[in-house]
């Protein structure tokens, strides 16, 4: 059984866990635009310090927030059908098909985000 397998029958049989991990990444998405507002400053006066190091650590520390925010999100979207067939890691028809252009990618997207939300309903 795959990990994804296993997110999804907890999810699918403790319904409360997707609402909670949905709710963590809008709590931490908002904490850290709060976050950085109201730190701005010493922020910025302690990354002044040493740039490289303190930066990196800053930007480190960015990428990680965004990791965890995309992560809590797909696991708590991770509500699906009971279709035997369905494949844990589906990709959206730009990807597939090696989309040219930014219009196109960008228009696969959202055609699979709607059939992404029609299913969840």
């Amino acid at each position: 059984m795959t990990v994804c397998n296993k997110i999804r029958g907890v999810t699918r049989s403790h319904e409360w866990v997707a609402d909670l991990f949905s709710v963590l990444a809008v709590v931490l998405l908002f904490g850290t635009i709060w976050a950085g507002i109201e730190y701005q400053r010493p922020m910025l006066g302690w990354m002044s310090q040493n740039v490289i190091l303190h930066g990196s650590a800053v930007i480190a520390a960015i990428v990680l927030d965004v990791f965890l925010i995309v992560l809590f999100l797909n696991i708590g979207s991770s509500r699906f059908t009971d279709a035997p067939g369905e494949s844990c890691f589906a990709t959206f028809r730009g990807r597939r098909r090696g989309g040219a252009s930014i219009g196109k990618v960008f228009n696969s997207w959202l055609h699979h985000m709607e059939n992404v939300n029609k299913k969840h309903r």
